[in-house]
């Protein structure tokens, strides 16, 4: 079983969470219907997308809770029927549904690029562009500053600059999260996000023990190694030849210098563009290889962030896909 301290990789952000709550969803262009029963997806298409993340933004920000007993619904053990389905299902919009561990988020669009030469392939080659739908969190129920938060970053990225087009791939996604245990950190935009997160032993932890147990020993059984979230539907994504695909086995996100920040006590309101702002850029680094126990990471582009909203579709319908663990991952 892996270490309680997976208790935040905890769906990492994603879309593992109760679909037992129905409530009217918001209009989403062209929805078609999958072969599963009852689940929603809309086309692989990033303005569709986009425009159901931005149809029902919040005035207030909220403060969705979690517990222990939100992974249950009598005999039914929702975290683990969640926590498989994340591993199948690559759908990028669901029916409304809570997110058991980092329930209180804002979504991001920008564009993901890569300006230097790597040995990756797929969307990780330099000269790679694509569109990119994020949503910052923080795991649990904390989002303010003074408050024990454990930071993370789930990435989708269509293989395309038109928003408009239909693409005929899945989303390549990624998560990425700064420490299982949760920081003291000041700022979302004062950490590092990596894809294999260390875990400090915090208060947090402690008082969330029977919860992280029992995520803990759900993920161990659904996946072979759910401690790292490899990162191969990026560079598989565009390539006619997976076989032939390179990976990294590390990422980082960390903001990029010379930002301009805007110093709040909510981690989401970090995340607001105005005339003083209008963008936010993350550099993306990656490494294959560590020394003396320090990864050897290579800067190869950045994420350029131009939007963000707080929304009800944001925190109950975004769903991100988990790539399974492949082992022998080249």
């Amino acid at each position: 079983m892996p270490s309680i301290f997976y208790i935040l990789i905890l769906a990492l952000l994603s879309g593992c969470g109760s679909s037992s709550k129905q409530r009217p969803l918001a209009p989403v262009p062209e929805i078609v219907q999958e072969t599963e029963p009852q689940v929603t997806i809309v086309p692989n298409q990033f303005q569709a997308v986009w425009d159901a993340v931005n149809s029902d933004p919040l005035e207030t920000l909220p403060q969705n809770e979690v517990s222990y007993s939100q992974l249950f619904d009598g005999a039914r053990d929702i975290i683990f029927e969640d926590a498989t389905r994340t591993l199948v299902e690559h759908s990028d919009i669901r029916d409304y549904y809570d997110k058991l561990a980092h329930p209180n988020g804002v979504c991001l669009k920008g564009i993901w690029e890569i300006d230097t030469q790597n040995p990756y392939s797929g969307y990780f080659k330099q000269g790679s562009k694509a569109l990119i739908i994020a949503r910052a969190s923080s795991a649990l129920s904390e989002t303010k500053r003074g408050e024990t938060r454990a930071f993370g970053l789930a990435g989708k990225l269509f293989a395309t600059l038109d928003p408009l087009k239909m693409n005929s791939e899945n989303t390549a996604n990624f998560f990425v999260i700064d420490d299982l245990g949760g920081t003291d950190a000041q700022q979302y935009t004062d950490v590092s996000l990596t894809n294999e997160p260390k875990g400090s032993l915090t208060l947090a932890v402690v008082k969330y023990f029977l919860y992280a147990a029992k995520v803990s020993k759900v993920f161990g059984e659904v996946d072979t190694n759910p401690g790292i979230r490899q990162l191969y539907e990026i560079s598989y994504m565009g390539e006619n030849n997976t076989s032939n695909a390179h990976t990294p086995k590390w990422m980082k996100i960390e903001l990029a210098k010379n930002q301009t920040l805007i110093n709040r006590a909510d981690f989401r309101d970090e995340f607001l563009f105005d005339d003083n702002r209008s963008t936010l850029t993350f550099t993306i680094s990656v490494a294959n290889s560590e020394k003396g126990g320090v990864k050897e990471w290579l800067e190869i582009g950045s994420i350029t962030f131009d939007a963000s909203v707080v929304s009800t579709t944001c925190d109950h319908r975004l769903h991100f896909h988990h790539p399974k663990f492949k082992e022998n991952l080249t």
